[in-house]
């Protein structure tokens, strides 16, 4: 078993990660996928506003992992984690986002599958 193939193991479970490392047909990439970067624009009176642009569209597999509840702010949040698989790319920033309909995907960490430059798994969370 691959270095990668282990940390897959140990972050997943044994029956996850298998599921998770069998996926190498490109027919498995069947979600249509916006990637975005974070930029400044001038708001017109001397200050900035932070806003996301569209880098580029990408088809991916993506996973629900799990979801829990937590109390921030005296209102019930709900965080989903999970992964998207996409064909590798030799730049990818984990400061980037995953947009997915009207869905939103903070990446939390970017893994090179088996380090065989074939595909990226991205870790993930999106808040609901």
């Amino acid at each position: 078993m691959s270095k990668e193939s282990q940390r897959i193991t140990n972050l997943l479970g044994r029956k996850e990660a298998q599921r998770v490392v069998a996926v190498t047909s490109p027919a498995d990439l069947n979600k249509r996928i916006t990637i975005q970067y974070q930029t400044k624009v001038s708001d017109g009176m001397g200050g900035f506003v932070t806003s996301w642009v569209d880098q580029s569209q990408i088809w991916a597999a993506i996973w629900p992992l799990s979801a829990n509840e937590t109390v921030q702010a005296n209102a019930t949040v709900m965080v989903i984690t999970g992964r998207i698989r996409i064909r590798y790319r030799s730049v990818f920033k984990s400061s980037w986002r995953i947009k997915y309909g009207n869905r939103f995907f903070n990446i939390v960490s970017v893994l090179n599958v088996n380090e065989a430059n074939e595909y990226l798994d991205l870790m993930v969370k999106e808040a609901a």
